[in-house]
């Protein structure tokens, strides 16, 4: 039985068989020990729980603001977003915050493409370091004839969080789709958030 305590209650299990203890008393006091040791245990996973839930909706809060930078046309708000060694990967691979926002200047100009995404899904890694965003983004831009047209996908990110504590892009793709999703995922980019002003 002691060996498959933990160790406080292994120790205490220890002295109370080497004194002349009462047994029923002496099981009783490692059965607490036990117990309280449980509990502990249970309250420490509840905490690492929370946390996750509080850095997932950390991250979507700040991937809908990433994505209202582009909505905005600000380039120097949206590559705030952007860690220092980040990838995006479109039909070649950006490296870095200047490279990318120079790639994607289009969408800060006036009478450029409008973009706009949201996540779907945001999974956190246990460790709190690595987070994963999935959704739709939309396209609208202009044909030869000045007609607008809608072009949907799915965009993947990938953020880190940084030692200062700040969570950043670090790697990003994107998929065309050769027809619109669904009405439920299309609802996703008209849905009001809860979230408040996220800025790195």
């Amino acid at each position: 039985m002691t060996s498959q305590l933990s160790a406080p209650c292994q120790e205490l299990a220890r002295v109370y068989s080497a004194e002349p203890w009462d047994h029923n008393i002496a099981f009783l006091f490692v059965g607490t020990c036990v117990m309280k040791y449980t509990l502990l245990i249970a309250a420490l996973m509840t905490f690492v729980s929370a946390l996750a839930d509080d850095a997932g909706k950390t991250v979507r809060c700040l991937e809908i603001a990433f994505s209202k930078s582009v909505e905005a046309r600000d380039a120097v708000t949206f590559a705030s977003f952007i860690d220092a060694d980040a990838r995006f990967v479109g039909s070649s691979v950006m490296r870095g915050p200047v490279a990318i926002a120079e790639a994607w200047s289009v969408f800060f100009s006036v009478d450029g493409p409008e973009m706009k995404w949201r996540p779907e899904i945001v999974e956190v890694l246990d460790d709190g370091k690595l987070a994963l965003t999935r959704g739709p983004y939309r396209m609208i831009a202009s044909d030869d004839e000045g007609n607008r047209q809608e072009h949907w996908g799915t965009f993947n990110s990938v953020w880190r969080l940084q030692s200062d504590g700040q969570w950043k892009v670090v790697f990003d793709a994107g998929s065309a789709s050769e027809k619109s999703p669904p009405e439920e995922i299309q609802i996703l980019l008209s849905r009001d958030d809860d979230c408040y002003d996220e800025n790195p």
